[in-house]
């Protein structure tokens, strides 16, 4: 209760101001601009289907129209409770320093969204990975922006920290490259192999002739000879031909004998007394 008071004697409000008539009042006008928000958004909803402005920068504007008029309906509401202007900034200043630190992060939220909008490293339905985290953005909002990952967990990012973070768009080119690697035994011959992998390749009609997929012999491992396939496909494409190839490539090498291997260690066993 002293704390109260003590708030109340700083920002110079008194409770008895607070009359059952102010308080209907102010009830009245907090339902008056529920509505008028609600209204405005739906209006603000309906411009932007007819827009040709991206998602991304939509969803932020509407998070700005929004805040800014609930901040509006805040002020409303405090004048129908009585509450003067110059209490009002006082009450402003006391929470004010008690959320410095909080609003100095707000600020930094709210700017960083800025700068992605402007300089747009993604848009909404662009699959990113952003510090770790992948998937599709949905949003960019004020302070936050929001992702869906592949097995559909919804992800707050703020935005201080996307423009901070290394930006990983997938969706950005049309086209993207399949890097598949395979371990074959010393002893199956090169062409043998190449032309198994080749076969794979041909085999699905996604894979673009240009640029040509490549097929080589990467490296010599300690038991095994490393063959890469490099071949490009539409981005939406991507991982149907990823997998795809995996498994042709596994088929052809069983139906042709080539035997893909793994690292693996060579124990010899010497018997002393047979030596003497």
């Amino acid at each position: 209760m002293k704390a109260l008071e003590s708030l109340q004697s700083m920002a110079g409000i008194s409770l008895k101001e607070f009359t059952l008539k102010a308080l209907l009042s102010a009830a009245a006008v907090f339902v008056i601009c529920f509505i008028a928000i609600t209204v405005i958004l739906k209006i603000i909803d309906h411009i932007h289907k007819r827009s040709k402005l991206d998602n991304t920068v939509k969803s932020f504007v509407r998070s700005a129209i929004k805040t800014g008029l609930w901040i509006i309906a805040a002020i409303m509401v405090a004048t129908a409770l009585n509450i003067p202007t110059p209490s009002l900034v006082a009450l402003l200043s006391v929470a004010g320093l008690a959320l410095s630190l909080s609003f100095q992060g707000i600020l930094a939220n709210l700017f960083s969204g800025m700068t992605i909008l402007t300089t747009k490293p993604f848009t909404a339905g662009d699959f990113v990975e952003i510090n770790g985290a992948a998937g599709t953005v949905t949003e960019v909002l004020l302070f936050y922006t929001t992702m869906i990952t592949v097995d559909n967990k919804t992800i707050y990012i703020p935005n201080k920290q996307v423009a901070d973070a290394k930006i990983i768009n997938y969706s950005r080119q049309k086209n993207r490259r399949v890097d598949l690697t395979f371990n074959v035994d010393y002893e199956i011959p090169t062409d043998t192999v190449k032309q198994a992998l080749a076969d794979a390749v041909k085999s699905d009609g996604r894979i673009l002739e240009e640029p040509a997929p490549f097929i080589g012999l990467l490296s010599y491992k300690e038991s095994s000879i490393e063959y890469v396939i490099r071949a490009w496909a539409k981005q939406e494409d991507y991982w149907d031909v990823h997998f795809s190839l995996n498994e042709k490539v596994r088929a052809l090498f069983n139906e042709r004998g080539v035997e893909m291997t793994y690292n693996h260690l060579n124990v010899h066993i010497i018997d002393k007394q047979s030596e003497k």
